[in-house]
């Protein structure tokens, strides 16, 4: 079953230990806001939820359900590398990921 975005939003804020009226503070909302999202009563529009990821240190992918990871694709480096990856030509990126695959298979083998 799916975690709601209600709970992904209070573990994160809980994991950054700060409490609701602290978060709704570095919004610029109110405390009772918060607690609607987090017990799932009101859903926030797309810019409060990346307002919220921000300040929560996680993705708004995350906090909507898109990734299990909280801290997924927020490594810049490797946010540029895909984004330059797809920018190049199509068969480039056919040889780069097929050497790519076999690296990381290759790794995967290692670490058993």
């Amino acid at each position: 079953m799916a975690t709601s975005f209600g709970k992904k939003l209070k573990e994160c804020r809980e994991a950054k230990g700060i409490s609701q009226s602290e978060l709704a503070k570095s919004l610029n909302t109110n405390h009772s806001i918060i607690g609607k999202y987090e017990r799932d009563e009101v859903a926030p529009s797309i810019d409060v939820v990346k307002k919220l990821a921000a300040a929560l240190d996680t993705t708004a992918g995350y906090l909507l359900g898109e990734n299990k990871q909280s801290n997924f694709l927020k490594d810049t480096a490797m946010v540029k590398r895909l984004n330059d990856l797809n920018n190049l030509p199509e068969k480039d990126k056919e040889y780069i990921l097929y050497a790519l695959d076999g690296l990381i298979k290759s790794a995967k083998l290692q670490t058993l």
